[in-house]
């Protein structure tokens, strides 16, 4: 397991620039957006020129490009207006081709049609899983057909919601391509904070052959995000339990603020070294 950073964090649209400050702060793996390219993170077109400088600066500095967002709502109730999106995710898919990112994030979606983040009544419903199910099969051939992997999140606002609605849609999908990211906090919330250990144990035996990455996202009692091991999640004993189950791959800190990340950055290394 290897300490990473959403790049997102740095408010920063040059790709060598990030990457040097992602280095300089301790960690050696980061999930790009395209925003740290220059670009935006849905785009039109793409800037050739400054995706190859990220690849060469990723190269130089040692920090590997664990995975590239291509989040957008896949379960807005219009169907025109996801599919006006597919252009935009096609050009992810290159970019992440371009600078080696094996893996693209997705958003799994909702209802709500002003926020694919927030919580609504009809995520649970059959259209709704029927639509992410549409678009998740176009997303998942358009990869496979570039060589990469698509990773989804269990959000609690999204039609993905927890662990078990994840295995469900592992299992009746069973596209080799498709696998996991799991966030502690995410799955945890504030409501669960007496149960966390219990919540993970359970999310890891489900989940764990399918995670490709994981989130080390903390938040304090009242849901706050803040830096790694300033909240109340147990991420020793996420880690731990990611580790008993195999997984070695990019451990992904994010949602704090751009001037914690030097923190950030020391609490991740210990993190990946098993020290609390």
């Amino acid at each position: 397991m290897y300490p990473a950073i959403f790049s997102r964090t740095y408010p920063v649209r040059n790709p060598a620039e990030v990457l040097e400050a992602i280095r300089a702060d301790g960690f050696t793996g980061a999930q790009m957006n395209l925003s740290s390219f220059g670009m935006d993170s849905l785009p039109e077109t793409l800037d050739e020129g400054a995706l190859a400088a990220g690849r060469a600066a990723a190269e130089r500095l040692g920090v590997s490009l664990a995975a590239l967002s291509g989040t957008y709502n896949m379960a807005h109730p219009d169907r025109d207006a996801r599919v006006a999106l597919r252009p935009r995710f096609r050009n992810v898919l290159e970019a992440a081709r371009t600078i080696g990112a094996p893996i693209v994030t997705l958003c799994t979606g909702s209802r709500n049609s002003g926020n694919m983040w927030a919580e609504h009544p009809e995520n649970s419903s059959p259209g709704a899983w029927a639509d992410l199910r549409d678009e998740l099969d176009w997303a998942l051939s358009e990869a496979a057909s570039r060589g990469l992997v698509l990773a989804v999140e269990p959000e609690p606002g999204n039609v993905i919601r927890d662990a078990r609605v994840a295995r469900r849609l592992l299992d009746e999908v069973g596209a080799p391509n498709l696998k996991i990211i799991l966030d502690a906090a995410n799955l945890i919330g504030t409501a669960g904070l007496a149960r966390q250990t219990e919540i993970v144990a359970e999310a890891v035996d489900l989940l764990g052959p399918d995670v490709v990455l994981a989130h080390a996202k903390d938040i304090d009692a009242s849901g706050k995000v803040v830096a790694p091991g300033q909240g109340a999640i147990d991420l020793p004993g996420f880690v731990a339990a990611l580790a008993e189950a195999g997984f070695d791959g990019a451990l992904i800190a994010h949602g704090f603020d751009a001037a914690d990340t030097g923190l950030a950055g020391r609490a991740m290394v210990a993190l990946c070294a098993g020290r609390p």
